[in-house]
C-alpha cells in the first residue's frame, strides 16, 4: 500500500515538474493586463462616441466605425502582448510576425482608401469641422452638406448637383464653413467715367457710404474709397458685411445694395463707365 502511494506521488511530481511556474504566473499577469487594457479601450470608445453623438446630427449612422475601431484596437493589444510573452519565453515568432507583416501589407494596400476615409470621418466629427445643413467650401466644391457617412460627405452644390467627396479628401484640404461666419463680405466695385467732375466723385463716395449705412441688413464697419484708375473708368470700391450666414439672403442683400447705388447714381447724373477706347488721329 505504501509503495503504491509513493508511486502515485512520484507520478504527480513528474507531472508538476513539466510545468514552469514562472510561465504560468506570467500568463496570468499578461491576461490581467489584457483585461485592463480592454476596459480602458471600452471607456475610450464610449467617450469618443458620446462626444461625437452630442455634436453631430448624423452620428447615429456612424456607429459601425466605433465597432470596427474597437475590434482593431483590441486585436492589436492581444497580438502585441501575446507575441511579447511568447518571445520572452524562448519561442521564436520571426516567421509568424513576417507572415502577419506580409498579410497586413496586402490588406493595407487593398483597403488603404477605406481606412483613410474612416480616419477622415473621425477627424471631421471630432474636430467639429461641419455638420449637416452647413454651407461649406472644400476642394473646389461649394454647397450645403446633406449627409456624412462612414466613407464620404455629400454636398448639394449651387447648381443643385449632389457631389460626393471622400472623407480623406475633406480631411486633407482646407474647409471653409460659411455657415459659421458671423457676417458675409460684400466687395462691390463701381466704375464711373473719366469726365466725372471732382465734386461728383466725392458725391459718388458719399452715396456708397450712405447706401451701406441705411441698409438694415448691413453692418456698420464698411469702407468706401477710390480703388484704381482703370483703362476706361475710375473705379470706386465698397467693402461691407451682410448680416447673414445664408447664401440666398446674402445674394438678396447684395442685390438691394446694388439697386440703391444704381438709383442714386442716376439721380445725381453720375455716369457708369463701360469698356471704351479713345482714338487720336494724327495730321
Amino acid at each position: 500500500m505504501l509503495n503504491e502511494i509513493l508511486e502515485w506521488a512520484d507520478k504527480i511530481g513528474k507531472v508538476f515538474s513539466t510545468f514552469k511556474i514562472g510561465m504560468i504566473i506570467g500568463a496570468l499577469v499578461n491576461l490581467l493586463i489584457i483585461i485592463v487594457l480592454f476596459k480602458l479601450t471600452d471607456i475610450f470608445i464610449r467617450k469618443l462616441q458620446s462626444r461625437i453623438q452630442a455634436t453631430n446630427e448624423n452620428a447615429e449612422s456612424l456607429k459601425r466605425i466605433f465597432s470596427i475601431l474597437d475590434k482593431i484596437i483590441k486585436f492589436l493589444i492581444v497580438f502585441i502582448i501575446v507575441a511579447s510573452f511568447l518571445q520572452s519565453h524562448g519561442y521564436s515568432l520571426t516567421s509568424l510576425i513576417a507572415g502577419f507583416g506580409i498579410t497586413g501589407l496586402a490588406v493595407g494596400f487593398a483597403a488603404q482608401n477605406t481606412i483613410a476615409a474612416m480616419f477622415g470621418t473621425l477627424g471631421i466629427l471630432s474636430d467639429k469641422v461641419f455638420k449637416i445643413g452647413d454651407y461649406i467650401k472644400v476642394n473646389g466644391v461649394e454647397g450645403t452638406v446633406e449627409s456624412i457617412s462612414l466613407r464620404s460627405t455629400k454636398v448639394r452644390s449651387l447648381e443643385n448637383f449632389l457631389v460626393t467627396i471622400p472623407n480623406d479628401v475633406v480631411a486633407n484640404h482646407i474647409v471653409e464653413n460659411v455657415t459659421r461666419a458671423h457676417k458675409r463680405r460684400m466687395d462691390i466695385t463701381v466704375g464711373i467715367t473719366y469726365d466725372t467732375s471732382n465734386e461728383k466723385i466725392e458725391r459718388a463716395l458719399e452715396i456708397l457710404k450712405y447706401v451701406a449705412q441705411v441698409h438694415l441688413d448691413v453692418h456698420g464697419d464698411f469702407v468706401a474709397n477710390v480703388e484704381e484708375l482703370d483703362s476706361s473708368s475710375i473705379n470706386l470700391r465698397l467693402i461691407a458685411y451682410a448680416k447673414t450666414r445664408v447664401y440666398n439672403e446674402y445674394l438678396r442683400i447684395r442685390g438691394e445694395v446694388l439697386q440703391d447705388i444704381i438709383k442714386q447714381f442716376r439721380a445725381e447724373n453720375i455716369e457708369f463707365a463701360f469698356p471704351s477706347q479713345t482714338v487720336y488721329m494724327g495730321k
